[in-house]
Formats: structure tokens, sequence, C-alpha cells
């Protein structure tokens, strides 16, 4: 939000998103100059120029027409917004696993009519096709822990597909101190930060999970980061993390950067969730939203 000065307790502005006027429930659409209220962290309309000024032909004012950041209604007069579907941690990967499981069972019982059941149950699924489901189980186990902070001020999103693409985002955090892109990984042996070069050459950083080059992973966040960062503009902070669930951490620290994007475990991560930030609690709704319209679950 870009912010003008206004009253002592209240700042005239120009809205990066549309909002809610908490006096009247009038729809504020993005770019609308509206009053913001630093107090209650909402936003008013500016014909209602007077703090807890009532609306019209309402006696009780602001307590019977009040709304709460994200438009839904506090005392149940204004109308509310549609909620928002925050997704289903790691369902696309259960459904390419499950894809890929049932078209082998389907290749080898075509194959081998009277011994396909034996061979399936004999033999072990491809680590192709297990990796899915490895992955799967680690979006839900994270999507659990981070689902336990949702809040006013945390709001999350999981398994959001990226139109025109195959690929999607593990997990998105909205919170005070911005958007988070969540990268979800079960990778064994101990994350660490290799950087070659320096004074002479160019400086390189790379990341490494044992004696495996996982540089790649740092790529493909960094690409998630540039996409969300072109949906909520450059006024909203975004940043990357890669969290490691199964990793060998030390007992003390071991979380680096690299590349700007954070590698950590996820008590850590959702320590830094919770920090404080320059978006109002109505910003992060609002944000929120967006995030939800324009990349849909998977």
């Amino acid at each position: 939000m870009c912010f003008v000065d206004g009253g002592t307790d209240d700042k005239r502005m120009r809205l990066r998103y549309a909002g809610t006027c908490r006096v009247c429930a009038a729809a504020l659409p993005a770019r609308t100059e509206a009053v913001y209220e630093r107090s209650t962290r909402t936003v008013r309309c500016l014909t209602h120029d007077v703090p807890g000024e009532g609306a019209p032909g309402t006696a009780e004012g602001v307590e019977a027409e009040e709304v709460s950041h994200d438009g839904l209604s506090v005392e149940g007069t204004a109308q509310a917004a549609d909620p928002v579907e925050s997704g289903t941690a790691g369902a696309s990967a259960r459904r390419e696993f499950e894809r890929r499981r049932a078209r082998r069972e389907e290749r080898i019982r075509a194959k081998h009519p009277r011994l396909g059941g034996l061979i399936l149950a004999v033999s072990e699924e491809p680590q192709s096709t297990t990796a899915w489901a490895v992955g799967a189980k680690g979006e839900e186990v994270l999507g659990r822990g981070l689902d336990a902070l949702a809040s006013d001020t945390i709001r999350l999103l999981h398994d959001r597909r990226i139109p025109g693409s195959r690929s999607n985002i593990d997990h998105l955090a909205v919170t005070p101190a911005g958007v988070v892109v969540i990268d979800a990984k079960r990778y064994r042996g101990r994350p660490h930060l290799r950087v070659d070069g320096g004074i002479l050459r160019p400086r390189v950083e790379r990341l490494f999970v044992g004696s495996r080059d996982c540089t790649k992973l740092v790529d493909g966040v960094l690409t998630q980061v540039e996409i969300v960062r072109g949906i909520v503009g450059e006024g909203v902070p975004v940043r990357g993390v890669l969290c490691f669930l199964d990793a060998d951490w030390p007992l003390l620290g071991g979380a680096f950067t690299v590349r700007g994007v954070d590698a950590l475990w996820p008590k850590r991560l959702r320590t830094q969730l919770c920090g404080d930030g320059p978006l109002a609690m109505q910003a992060v709704g609002e944000v929120h939203r967006s995030l939800a319209a324009h990349l849909p679950s998977s």
C-alpha cells in the first residue's frame, strides 16, 4: 500500500488491493483513495472523514456495520466475502504417484494375464514412482504443521498450480513480513552451502545435501518467487524457502541462505513465519485472496 499523510491516527492512501469500508461495507476497488485506520488496521471511504462515524441510516454506526480485514462480517450485518480455499498439501504429487502405480499395474497385467498379480505382489514400485509418494508425504506433513499457525495474520495456500506450466508451488504463506514461497523436500544428508570463487573469480554459491549438488532446487524456488512477485507487485516482500524435513541438521545452527533462498527445517520455518512486518492484517488478507485467484489449487 502507498500511504499519504492524513490525520494523526489515520492515513490517506491509494489502495494497492481491493478492500471494504469498515463503516458502510462498500467495496473499495484497487487504486481507490481511502483512509487507513492504524488503530483498527481497517480502511474506510473518504466520505466517512470522522473516525467512528456511523453509516448512513444506522444508529449504531460502526458497531453495526464493522467488517474484518478480508470482508467477512464481524457483527453479521455486512455481506460476507467468499472464503478462500487454501488447497490440499501434496495433492498433485499424491495423484501422480497413484497414476504411475496404476499404469504400471495395467501394463504388467496386460503383458502377463496369468502371473500379473503375482509379479505385482513380489516386485516393488520403481524409484521414479515412489519418489512421488515420498514427496507427497513431505508436503502433507509440512502442510499440517503450517496449518497449525493459520490466523488472521498468517494465511496459507497449498499445492498451487502455475498457469501455463506443469509445475506447482508446494506452499505459500502470507504474513505481515510478506509472502514466503516454500518448497518442501525430504532429502537425506546434511544441507550446506559451498562457495567457490572470491576475490579473483566470481563468487558462486551452491547448495549441497551431503555430497549431492542440489543447486537446481534453488533455481526452482527463485523462479517461483519471481512468479509470485509478478502477482503481488513490488510493494509486497517475497522470499523463498527450501524446507528439508528429513535432513541431518546439526544440534546448533545449521540454517543458511543461498542466493537469497533460506535453507532450514520445519520448526525454524514456523518461528520465522510468526515474526512482525510492514503488512497490516487487511493487506495480508488481500494478498492471500489475490494469490489464490491467480494460482489455483492443483
